[in-house]
């Protein structure tokens, strides 16, 4: 006690400070911290503190030689003008990235690259002799080399030449090797997958449910490759439901340390791009011997559920299981069969029994507080060439809805057994899914935003789940539906792999993880591993071990899957922007979903292709922006211009190198 005593006293008279986990140092250590920077397209960066968890801003002056991504050493300045703290980048730690794409561009004298990565703000200057023949124009791949000081620009080598921006498939292999994703398998791990087969012994036989003549099948998108759940539904005899989700053992084939291994959790996820797939586990491993396709015995691991009326799980199993799934349905398959009451199928009274009681499911769920972001999406139709013809909006069925409450739940059953069967004194190690609440801020800018659409509400700064999904109850089902569903979606934090378990907001969950994908998802996998594992309690050195594994784990995996969310989306923007490209002069509808001081942005749908009307393009009138209503007003004829208002624009100009569309307000009639 009089140690901490001194500690206290010693913080109070600013001789030390007090850091996060309950550690402490001298001020003149505070001076100077370090972090990753993240860079804006604004030219500007913040740097989180990996101490304190601070963020520091760095104005763009400051900057200095560091990249997005970068490890920095920032120098604190001793006053800041802002909420935040201010300081400039003093050292480089380490380099995010080796490689970037970009456009070559050649002057009489030297070649310079433009980054296609607009968080990159400076060319990188290219010497005659390593312009690699490039021509100008074509998209190349730079090495980085050297930048010695922010009067300068950095300097690269090119290493690899893509072709020009409107040769077919140039645009996607540019965002592949722009993100830095890995292509094809080293041919170790390849040959390592390809040596495993499917024998099942009568040993592993013996250690398993076997359910293979249960009624249990797939329901799936119908281009997937992988199978990775299946689900069966019985009715018991107490009135309550026994739910089955059983999922592909993948920790039976990948041994944690092994070639495999170490490549599934350095890619850390599958990546689901416009014109293809870069897969987590090699094809043999995820599409034939993982795959749970249909009348071939395969190795799973099953979540076996007893529900009552209340949506309540009062018994469960969760055990290594053979299963022979019985059919292999897509989703629009299935919803014809539950739609058409004329249907023969075999099949469909347990499909329409599945849809029945996960409706219910989902009904119990919302009234707990869940809340529903379900999102327009659209897909795309391409020719030989990758080029699109067709966006198609994705429409949302009920069979959806049956996996993802069967995944949910089977998710959620999995994290509470752990706290169940953790030592009453300390928690057993495990990774969680989670999705803290957000921030007072951000509540504060969403309801500002809600008035500006002419809703009147109050909404309280340590809002609960259950509080937030009934005020988005009252403002959906308006015109303003996409929109508002989108800036919600912004206001809530990011959901995260993590070993704390501060449950997860947007469920409405005080226990949730990743349980239901390992062929895809590296946290999964460990999940897999740890259930096996925790069959009996580990000691306390390898309990310690996995503490320090699990949150690297985490924390990598989390970080991956960020990458792979930027890379799915931004492949989806070029197909949008490259479609929209055939249709300069041409009018359509759509919803002003940003007002600025320098113009509007649009929503054209049901493409959900977004573009800008430049201030100046407004021609009719001089226009006045206000920041509290989100308008733009005429000056003289007094038009307003409101967010979520429908507008008639014109394609005026698309720029397919920088994924830009440029719009002016359609002549109205």
């Amino acid at each position: 006690h009089m140690f901490r005593n001194a500690l206290s006293a010693l913080e109070k008279q600013g001789k030390i400070h007090k850091l996060k986990n309950r550690r402490y140092a001298l001020p003149t250590a505070l001076q100077r911290v370090n972090g990753v920077i993240q860079i804006t397209r604004k030219g500007f960066g913040f740097v989180t503190d990996e101490r304190t968890g601070e963020e520091i801003f760095i104005p763009p002056k400051f900057l200095h030689t560091a990249f997005d991504g970068d490890l920095v050493e920032v120098q604190l300045f001793a006053v800041s003008r802002g909420k935040s703290k201010e300081g400039q980048v003093s050292a480089i730690l380490q380099r995010a990235h080796d490689t970037f794409v970009g456009i070559y561009r050649r002057s009489e004298y030297y070649g310079f690259i433009v980054p296609d990565n607009p968080r990159v703000y400076r060319d990188f200057y290219i010497q005659p002799q390593n312009d690699a023949g490039a021509q100008d124009g074509q998209k190349v791949v730079v090495e980085f080399l050297k930048w010695d000081s922010s009067a300068l620009n950095p300097e690269g080598k090119i290493v690899e030449i893509l072709g020009f921006p409107d040769e077919p498939g140039v645009d996607i292999i540019s965002l592949i090797k722009g993100y830095e994703l890995p292509l094809a398998f080293p041919e170790k791990v390849e040959k390592a997958a390809g040596d495993i087969d499917l024998t099942i012994s009568s040993q592993t036989l013996s250690e398993r449910l076997d359910l293979r003549d249960e009624l249990i099948f797939t329901i799936d998108p119908a281009d997937a490759k992988d199978f990775d759940d299946a689900v069966s539904l019985i009715r018991l005899e107490n009135g309550n439901y026994q739910l089955g989700v059983h999922i592909a053992d993948v920790s039976f084939f990948v041994e944690e340390g092994n070639e495999i291994d170490q490549e599934a959790l350095k890619r850390g996820t599958s990546i689901y791009l416009v014109d293809r797939v870069i897969p987590m586990l090699p094809e043999h491993l995820s599409n034939e011997l993982c795959s749970l396709q249909p009348d071939r015995a395969k190795l799973t691991y099953s979540c076996i559920m007893e529900i009552n009326q209340n949506g309540e799980v009062v018994n469960y199993q969760i055990e290594p299981s053979i299963i022979q799934s019985k059919r292999r349905f897509n989703y629009e398959e299935v919803q014809s069969i539950i739609d058409n009451p004329d249907s023969d199928d075999d099949y469909r009274e347990i499909l329409r029994e599945m849809r029945d009681f996960s409706q219910k499911l989902r009904n119990l769920r919302l009234q707990e507080g869940s809340i529903d972001f379900e999102t327009p999406e659209v897909r795309f139709v391409l020719n030989e060439n990758g080029k699109p013809v067709e966006i198609i909006p994705v429409e949302r069925l009920e069979s959806h809805q049956l996996i993802e409450e069967f995944m949910l739940m089977a998710n959620k059953t999995v994290a509470r057994h752990i706290g169940l069967i953790s030592d009453k004194r300390k928690l057993l190690p495990f990774i969680y899914r989670i999705h803290e609440k957000p921030d007072s801020e951000k509540i504060s800018n969403f309801e500002n935003f809600l008035n500006a659409l002419g809703f009147k509400v109050k909404i309280p700064r340590n809002v609960s789940p259950k509080h937030f999904q009934e005020l988005m109850d009252k403002v959906l089902g308006t015109r303003d539906d996409v929109l508002i569903k989108e800036v919600a979606l912004r206001t809530m934090m990011k959901a995260a792999y993590s070993t704390r378990n501060v449950g997860h907001f947007g469920l409405a969950f005080t226990d949730y993880t990743h349980f239901t994908s390992p062929i895809r998802r590296y946290p999964d996998l460990t999940v897999h591993r740890l259930l096996r594992e925790y069959k009996k309690i580990p000691d306390h050195k390898r309990i310690k071990h996995l503490q320090g594994y699990l949150k690297k784990v985490s924390d990598f995996s989390s970080d991956r899957e960020r990458v792979a969310l930027d890379a799915e989306r931004e492949s989806i923007k070029i197909k949008q922007v490259e479609w929209i490209a055939d249709y300069i002069g041409e009018t359509f509808s759509g919803l002003i979903s940003g007002v600025t001081a320098y113009g509007l942005f649009v929503e054209i749908t049901p493409q959900l292709i977004e573009g800008f009307i430049r201030i100046e393009d407004l021609e009719d009138d001089y226009y006045i922006y206000d920041e509290k209503t989100y308008s733009m007003t005429g000056k003289d004829q007094g038009r307003i211009y409101r967010l979520g208002d429908e507008i008639s624009i014109t394609v005026k100009n698309v720029n397919t190198g920088l994924n830009q569309v440029d719009f002016v307000a359609a002549e109205e009639k």
